[in-house]
């Protein structure tokens, strides 16, 4: 099977078993959407949604965010962790985007990289769901599932972005990245991977040279969660 054929039924399958590809981050509005990814690097989703609510309550706007001291934007976001660095990406992002851009978030990873704290997961994503561009969004999650499904031989989000870019549909490459996050988070986790579970196995190269090799403990892990898969089917049919 050639890689983008692959890509294609991954994508398929993915769209069946998570119909709403949403982003985990709550925040939509742009700037608002532009920090928040920024504090999720090294930090969970969830506390990110719990501190966005506070930090905006106090600076609503990008003026109001370019005009705060440091040290006050570091007090309520050091629950995210970093928070020095992340509290400085903030506030000077806020300001480059009101002298240069007029306060609008640039539409292109590009330019999005030059903002002060913006990496190309950040710009990704920002052209995914803010502009519905053709985005790569090379989180853990998805480095792990794509190099799991054999895509990939690296963690490197830059040389996996690389990689999958031209073998992902570019209308679908955003909402899959999101629905490598939930299935990464749900089933294909980094520990105890639910594999007779997972609606990849079929594809997964992991699944297929490792978990099924002959007399391996994963064998008969995977073999009793396929039967218990199983069973579950046939009660719900029968029931």
């Amino acid at each position: 099977m050639k890689p983008r054929e692959k890509a294609a039924i991954a994508v398929g399958l993915l769209k069946k078993e998570y119909p709403d590809a949403i982003c985990s981050l709550t925040e939509t509005e742009p700037f608002r959407l532009l920090v928040a990814v920024r504090l999720s690097a090294q930090c969970t989703d969830k506390r990110v949604n719990e501190v966005t609510p506070v930090l905006f309550r106090v600076f609503p706007t990008t003026e109001a965010m370019a005009a705060a001291k440091v040290e006050d934007v570091e007090r309520i976001i050091r629950p995210c962790g970093f928070y020095h660095g992340k509290a400085r990406d903030i506030v000077e992002c806020a300001n480059v985007l009101l002298n240069e851009y007029g306060g609008v978030i640039p539409d292109d990873i590009d330019t999005l990289t030059r903002l002060p704290g913006v990496g190309r997961k950040t710009a990704n994503l920002l052209v995914g769901d803010l502009y519905g561009g053709n985005a790569v969004v090379c989180d853990t999650h998805f480095i792990r599932i794509m190099r799991r499904l054999g895509f990939t031989d690296t963690s490197d989000p830059m040389k996996t972005e690389k990689i999958m870019r031209p073998l992902l549909p570019p209308d679908e490459s955003n909402d899959f990245c999101h629905r490598c996050v939930l299935h990464g988070r749900a089933v294909c986790r980094a520990r105890g991977a639910k594999c007779g579970e997972c609606v990849l196995k079929d594809i997964c190269e992991e699944f297929k040279n490792t978990a099924e090799q002959p007399g391996s403990a994963q064998t008969e892990n995977t073999r009793r969660k396929t039967e218990k898969t199983e069973r579950k089917k046939k009660q719900n049919v029968t029931a």
